[in-house]
């Protein structure tokens, strides 16, 4: 338009065709201003949510960590550094917001038309060609939160959880400040491509978006990091197999109920409190021990019988305890220390004396198990003594109950017998095969007695009187256990290697005076003086 020679109409046309192109242009410019103001107050209005979503998200964390701190005191560590590098960053671009809307005066802050001024950051940031120490300063704090946030995600116990190659990825890119290549392939400095000489409302607005991104990338990293110890403590390796059965013990041909399940083996679940009782009795914290996800029971296996745990295990969710019902049960059996090896024909018990006797039945707990007979009295446990009257046999009936409440009923026969025929003694001696050789002084002195070789049960018998006899006199009869003096003076006429005799000896049992033993074989004394 302004080549060759022009008329003064020519030029009066051009000027007003210029002035009617910047009134488009200035129209223009209006809208995309009040566009700038009108996205910026919905990025605004976005941050609020997402700021409101973090700070539940980082309280019920919290919750979490005091509640399960093995759990999530790590996700919450890392949090809270996520958390003040994002605060930084975000503190000083709302700060930086703050006083460059203090340029704009109260009644127009909302009037976007208005706000189309750069020279508060251009002042701010620039000087000529250079960067003012304020344009480093915000260069300084975005480059700062970058590396730190790369920093946090790079640490080893978040390089497993997913997605967070794509966080670190986003951040790289959404926080660059290298230079950029505008539309004529012109590398041009980041600070000054993005905010020299762009209107105030535009430039508030990229800097609210970047607030977003700051927020944003916070959310989606909480929420994986989250996400991922979840994830690890749902995973099937914090996982065991259990049998779950009704009882503890099954028999021959009986049906199996068993099934198996799952359980957690995660170290980092502890219940937060233990309420247990053992057979009603409640145990004291020094009986148990919670160690790698389970609660471990120090105590002994007690007596004999069926054994109760009961109770609850108390975990804190969301501030509120949540009890997990326990009820189990265990069976001590008594501890076999010797092998069981009978006689088929040798059930016999003793008359007269206490017979010992062991009864049991393998696979009930002794409290479960009665046994009676004529004579039988229980001592303790499994032992019993059997003490038979008269006749030749004896029926003795034990009865158990299994835990399936299925009752179990045996009778064994065991004969009587007496208490084989004693053998009369001398000073100790029986002089089995022969005569006892002793000196005619110390027979005056021995005492009688009586015993019963090779008998299984050690019977204390007492003597009460005999007859002694010297070949050629009168048979003397004696109280006691040593000779009177009738004896003594028929054993001084007796001849040296003469046989004199004690036979009909009289004796009874020390503490079962009213049981008749048989007859006592005599001993024979030959006199060596």
């Amino acid at each position: 338009m302004a080549q060759g020679k022009l008329s003064a109409r020519q030029k009066m046309i051009n000027l007003m065709y210029l002035v009617f192109i910047a009134m488009l242009a200035l129209n223009m410019s209006k809208e995309v201003l009040s566009a700038f103001g009108l996205l910026d107050k919905k990025i605004t209005d976005a941050n609020v949510a997402t700021t409101e979503r973090n700070v539940a998200f980082l309280e019920n964390l919290a919750t979490k960590a005091a509640e399960q701190p093995e759990q999530y005191a790590a996700v919450k560590a890392k949090a809270d550094q996520v958390t003040e590098i994002s605060s930084t960053l975000d503190s000083y671009l709302s700060d930086l917001k703050s006083e460059m809307m203090a340029t704009v005066k109260p009644d127009e802050q909302d009037d976007y038309e208005v706000q189309d001024k750069p020279d508060f950051l251009d002042r701010r940031f620039f000087q000529g060609d250079k960067l003012k120490p304020e344009g480093q300063q915000f260069l300084d704090a975005i480059n700062t939160y970058r590396s730190e946030m790369l920093a946090v995600l790079s640490d080893t116990a978040l390089r497993k959880v997913q997605g967070i190659e794509d966080i670190k990825k986003t951040i790289e890119t959404n926080f660059s400040t290298a230079p950029v290549e505008n539309r004529n392939g012109k590398k041009i400095d980041w600070l000054n491509y993005n905010y020299e000489g762009f209107p105030l409302v535009a430039s508030k607005t990229k800097l609210t978006s970047l607030q977003n991104d700051v927020k944003v990338t916070k959310n989606e990293l909480l929420s994986k990091m989250l996400a991922g110890q979840q994830a690890t403590a749902l995973s099937f390796t914090q996982y065991n197999t259990l049998l779950e059965t009704a009882k503890s013990a099954f028999y021959a041909g009986e049906k199996f109920d068993g099934g198996i399940v799952l359980g957690r083996k995660d170290p980092n679940t502890k219940p937060n409190r233990v309420e247990l009782t053992l057979d009603g009795r409640p145990l004291s914290e020094d009986q148990y021990t919670i160690e790698s996800g389970k609660v471990k029971l120090n105590i002994s296996a007690g007596s004999a019988g069926d054994h109760k745990i009961e109770g609850n295990l108390i975990f804190l969710q969301d501030g509120e305890e949540v009890e997990i019902p326990v009820s189990t049960s265990f069976a001590t059996i008594t501890k076999p220390n010797s092998a069981v090896i009978s006689a088929d024909k040798m059930n016999v018990v003793y008359r007269g004396v206490d017979n010992p006797m062991t009864i049991s039945i393998p696979g009930i707990p002794d409290n479960k198990v009665s046994a009676s007979a004529a004579g039988l009295s229980k001592s303790s446990g499994t032992k019993y003594i059997m003490r038979p009257g008269q006749g030749r046999a004896v029926s003795i009936n034990a009865r158990g109950t299994l835990p399936d409440g299925t009752g179990v009923n045996t009778t064994t026969e065991f004969r009587i017998k007496d208490i084989p025929r004693p053998t009369g003694t001398i000073r100790g001696e029986d002089g089995a095969g022969g005569c006892v050789r002793m000196q005619r002084q110390g027979l005056e002195i021995s005492s009688v007695g009586a015993s019963l070789p090779d008998f299984d049960f050690d019977i204390n018998l007492r003597v009460t009187g005999f007859s002694f006899k010297v070949s050629g006199q009168p048979t003397v009869k004696v109280s006691g256990t040593k000779l009177n003096t009738q004896a003594k003076a028929a054993l001084r006429r007796a001849k040296r290697g003469e046989t004199v005799q004690i036979f009909d000896i009289n004796a009874n049992i020390a503490n079962n005076s009213g049981y008749k033993l048989k007859k006592i074989s005599p001993v024979c004394i030959e006199l060596t003086n």
